[in-house]
């Protein structure tokens, strides 16, 4: 029986992880700077021919390494001919994130033996705010976070078998993660296992020349590659390597990027495990603590005899978790998807809190889950509301510009009602203490996991698809159907992404061209300090956008322009 209920739950895994992922990627056109940015790589590899360091965006070379712009790019050739979408560009991270939960499953349904637990930590993993984010967008990170997990779990199994041998699938993984987004890729999964060997008591020297040769062998492929990379692009590529890998650690960039002091991680995990932090928060309060006035020293005893009597596996998890924050905590530039990867190690914890919850304080699941039907009826409400305009006197006229696109019923927005009030209605009735159980927590989550895909299915798109800049690139498309398109933003760093990618990486910087005649966008608060330093143009305005566009934050401005000693 035991297999069995393996395999349906690993069956049901599937059913749930491609069921909410795939048919949501392609509802919503890029709105944000860095999914165009990271797509339109692939889009040159395809159209150029060169695979190894692609030009885009009027010139640039990609900051990351290939390995998601290969895999966008043969996602594309295999489901769209070879035309990069935003279904194929988000493919890779959400294909990334459902083999992470089903390797989840498995790892942890083998070494803890128990499926459920397994299975829920696997759901978590999924429904997780930060993860859902990174799984629906063209973005290097939840693809990262793969290999690296990968890695890991091929590490631990090494380690299994007494460090025989040759990890070839962990090399391959790291070497993957390496061509991902650089050396982190065989730094962490390294780092994490020399930690938790040494806690297992392992000999150090024994440690050190394993993992060693393990890095070494990992670093074959990349090498191949920033070897080709190097002789294409030289000093410039060499300078973004250093910037990009080794400055933003030291934090000697020649820019800011993304500073923030060291307990950002703690409170941007707690925002990304939501709404389950809620429960662990609410079960604060039902908790019993006996040995608070324990001394100091007792506690510390108690913490170290409790680590060396952990499971492996369970040791091993805690470890990753713990080396891999304090490994992103050093460096100044910190983003939440950084660490993606300790969330399939905190989703065991938490599975495994949960169900303990279930057992013994049912009552904070009670009260967690009135608090979720509650907020999941408000939303139910505010839907209704939008959907009819009954809100509109009290939304800022700013904002019902991108409302304007969700007025109006459709056949799925009353499915996705009638099932929201069903799954409310199944949460709220339990109200004996007594009925809790694991079906009720199963309850909980399916009512979440409807609410989320109610948002990413009937909510976003409409909204999302209204601030993206796409209108405003069919617009230029309509003025300049074919040719370069000169484009200037005073910030070195920033393009018109958007626009390029729909435009098909037509975009050119004007000042790297001096054209004789074109057509320019340029920002409207950029544009007299712009036509100040060429005074021998002519410019003539075609139009303006009615909202600030998405990359620079501003109205876009189109001018035709000449030369003044040229033919107009």
């Amino acid at each position: 029986m035991k297999p069995a209920s393996k395999n349906i739950l690993f069956g049901l895994l599937l059913i749930i992880s491609i069921s909410t992922l795939l048919p949501i990627l392609g509802l919503t056109h890029f709105h944000t700077k860095g999914e165009p940015r990271e797509a339109i790589v692939a889009v040159s590899m395809l159209e150029n021919g060169n695979w190894i360091l692609p030009r885009n965006n009027g010139g640039d070379i990609a900051y990351k390494p290939p390995m998601y712009h290969w895999l966008t790019a043969l996602g594309s050739v295999i489901f769209n001919r070879g035309d990069v979408n935003e279904y194929t560009s988000r493919l890779p991270s959400a294909l990334a994130a459902i083999i992470i939960a089903s390797t989840m499953f498995l790892f942890y349904s083998r070494r803890s033996g128990n499926y459920n637990t397994a299975f829920l930590s696997a759901i978590l993993f999924l429904s997780a705010f930060e993860v859902h984010r990174a799984a629906t967008a063209a973005r290097v990170d939840m693809v990262l976070t793969v290999f690296i997990v990968l890695a890991l779990f091929q590490l631990y199994r090494w380690y299994e078998n007494g460090l025989k041998g040759i990890p070839a699938w962990a090399i391959l993984f790291m070497s993957a993660a390496t061509l991902t987004k650089g050396p982190v890729g065989i730094v962490l999964p390294c780092l994490v296992s020399g930690v938790f060997l040494l806690l297992r008591k392992e000999r150090f020297f024994k440690i050190c020349y394993k993992l060693l040769g393990v890095a070494i062998a990992s670093c074959i492929l990349p090498a191949l590659w920033y070897y080709i990379a190097y002789l294409q692009a030289g000093r410039e590529f060499l300078d973004l390597v250093i910037e990009e890998n080794f400055d933003r650690f030291t934090g000697n960039m020649s820019y800011s990027s993304h500073n923030a002091p060291p307990f950002y991680y703690l409170y941007i995990t707690l925002a990304g495990f939501l709404p389950w932090t809620l429960l662990v928060v609410i079960s604060l309060f039902a908790l019993t603590y006996k040995g608070i006035r324990r001394p100091v020293n007792g506690w510390w005893k108690e913490l170290c005899n409790r680590i060396s009597s952990m499971a492996p596996a369970r040791l091993f998890s805690l470890t990753s978790i713990l080396v891999i924050l304090f490994f992103y905590l050093i460096p100044d530039s910190k983003r939440s998807v950084y660490i993606l990867p300790i969330y399939p190690f905190l989703s065991y914890f938490l599975a495994e809190y949960m169900r303990y919850l279930v057992q013994e304080h049912r009552k904070a699941w009670r009260v967690f889950g009135i608090l979720l039907s509650t907020i999941s009826g408000i939303f139910f409400l505010l839907f209704i509301g939008l959907k009819t305009g009954w809100f509109e006197q009290w939304i800022p006229t700013a904002s019902l510009y991108y409302l304007d696109g969700f007025k109006g019923w459709n056949f799925w927005d009353i499915v996705c009602l009638i099932v929201l009030m069903l799954l409310i209605h199944d949460v709220y009735k339990s109200r004996d203490i007594q009925s809790i159980s694991n079906r009720y927590s199963y309850s909980v989550i399916t009512l979440f996991f409807w609410v989320q895909f109610t948002l990413d299915t009937a909510v976003l798109p409409d909204i999302l698809n209204r601030k993206s800049d796409y209108s405003l690139a069919q617009q230029v498309e309509n003025v300049v159907p074919d040719g370069p398109i000169y484009s200037y933003i005073g910030s070195p760093m920033m393009r018109f992404f958007v626009i390029n990618f729909y435009t098909h990486n037509r975009v050119v910087n004007f000042e790297d061209t001096m054209p004789e005649d074109g057509y320019l966008l340029v920002g409207e608060r950029e544009y007299t300090a712009f036509v100040s330093r060429h005074t021998d143009y002519n410019f003539e305005e075609i139009w303006k956008s009615e909202r600030r566009g998405n990359d620079i934050r501003d109205i876009v401005c189109m001018y035709r322009f000449n030369r003044k000693n040229g033919v107009e």
